[in-house]
């Protein structure tokens, strides 16, 4: 199980200065009143940003083990939210998801670069839409765009600010910002979070 690490380290800095190794659990989330055999176990390695950890505990009732994400790192997806960002942000300013690929990833063949952005387009538009109907007062008229989130918080990068206003949310949320649940396109319509308006989610890559 993911939980959140709140932190205003980059996730360079969290790598420099070894930030895991200041994360604290102070009670097991499924027995807070103990008896568990709740203990910290470790840390697992992340593959980038190069040299990252994730401190990590065990509940030895439950069976469970619990890992503190930071608040600059993705969720079940690699990098950095900055970098989930980035790429979402790219194809916003592209004419099409093709154009924004041939910048994106010239290392990876071309099907596979649309399938990795798709991928993170429909997480992040899926997530920003769940937050519009979250926080209708905040979020007034908002779209399920990174530019018009971006307008209405007045902030440079939208996602780690979103983890920061959402936090009591983290669970139902999907990844890269939360950490619930990995979610496929073809479930979209089926949540009752859906919005009204705006064009359909990118179609699933045969």
């Amino acid at each position: 199980m993911q939980l959140r690490f709140a932190t205003d380290l980059s996730a360079d800095e969290y790598v420099r200065q070894k930030a895991w190794k200041d994360a604290r659990l102070d009670y097991c989330p499924l027995h807070p009143k103990g008896g568990c055999g709740f203990a910290r176990h470790g840390t697992y390695r992340r593959k980038f940003p190069n040299g990252t950890k994730i401190a990590r505990w065990y509940c030895a009732r439950g069976h469970t083990t619990f890992g503190l994400i930071p608040d600059c790192l993705s969720s079940r997806l690699s990098g950095s939210l900055i970098e989930v960002e980035t790429v979402v942000a790219e194809v916003e300013n592209s004419p099409s998801q093709e154009a924004a690929a041939a910048k994106l990833r010239p290392d990876i063949g071309f099907v596979g670069v649309l399938r990795w952005i798709r991928r993170r387009i429909f997480l992040v538009r899926y997530t920003l839409i769940m937050l519009i109907e979250l926080f209708p007062a905040l979020l007034t008229d908002c779209r399920p765009t990174l530019s018009s989130f971006r307008s209405v918080l007045s902030v440079e990068h939208v996602l780690p600010e979103l983890r920061v206003h959402a936090a009591a949310y983290l669970h139902i949320l999907p990844p890269p910002i939360g950490f619930g649940p990995r979610l496929e396109p073809e479930k979209f319509k089926k949540n009752h979070f859906q919005h009204k308006t705006g064009t359909d989610p990118p179609p699933k890559m045969m």
